[in-house]
């Protein structure tokens, strides 16, 4: 049970401490949907775990898109073994990555990295700045501040966002000491997955306070679920992909 308390007490922690950077994440949310917008969410490598939760999930927004290296074959042609490990640390990967998106100027992008150093999501960053997009970043601000940007301007993923959401994990991720000296049990994936899901929530409730009725997935395992499904992302035709 050690691990469960140090993770529970870690996840109340960033809940507390991170209250306002997610009303403020999601107020950006709301005001693109509101103008036509979708969440575009990015994550290579454990990371991409949170952006599945950010896009096309059960009780989640309809109109979201996932983004990953794998879109560079299931997108753009490229053979399988261009996905390699050390993809996420090449700045190119990020222009075809958005290039190959069904991006609007309108659309906000959550970006997710708890080193928040590696080229890809650094460069990628850069690029949705770059284009006016509303950018949310979800890292280890203990972290990324230890380490040394991979990228070539010497810029980090929270250097970039107009929001950073703080998944409070510590440097190297790991919250359980060896004896021997060494650290055991990452809480990355489920602090920030707790933080996706926040600003998520919080958007769906701003936008209910204002009148309107949220795109909100249904589990496709309940009776009227995949019908519910298909008539909102049929709103969202041209805008959304799925099967990435």
């Amino acid at each position: 049970m050690t691990y469960a308390t140090k993770v529970l007490a870690l996840a109340a922690q960033v809940a507390e401490s991170q209250a306002g950077p997610v009303r403020r994440a999601a107020a950006l949310i709301v005001a693109a949907l509101r103008a036509g917008g979708v969440v575009n969410a990015f994550g290579s490598g454990h990371s991409e775990a949170i952006a599945m939760e950010i896009a096309g999930r059960a009780g989640g927004l309809v109109p979201s898109n996932r983004l990953s290296p794998r879109d560079l074959v299931l997108f753009g042609g490229r053979p399988p073994s261009v996905l390699t490990p050390e993809l996420e640390r090449d700045p190119a990967v990020a222009h075809e990555i958005y290039d190959l998106a069904p991006v609007e100027p309108q659309d906000v992008f959550v970006l997710v990295s708890s080193s928040g150093v590696n080229g890809t999501v650094v460069e990628l960053a850069r690029l949705v700045k770059e284009r006016g997009h509303p950018l949310v970043a979800i890292t280890s601000v203990a972290h990324s501040t230890r380490m040394t940007s991979r990228h070539p301007s010497g810029d980090k993923l929270m250097d970039l966002a107009d929001v950073v959401l703080d998944n409070g994990s510590p440097y190297g991720d790991a919250v359980l000491d060896l004896p021997d000296g060494g650290t055991y049990g990452a809480v990355s994936t489920v602090t920030s997955a707790l933080l996706a899901q926040m600003v998520v929530t919080e958007a769906v409730e701003e936008l209910v306070a204002l009148g309107e009725r949220p795109p909100i997935y249904l589990s496709v395992n309940v009776t009227g679920g995949d019908e519910h499904n298909k008539a909102l992302e049929s709103r969202y035709a041209g805008r959304i992909r799925r099967g990435s």
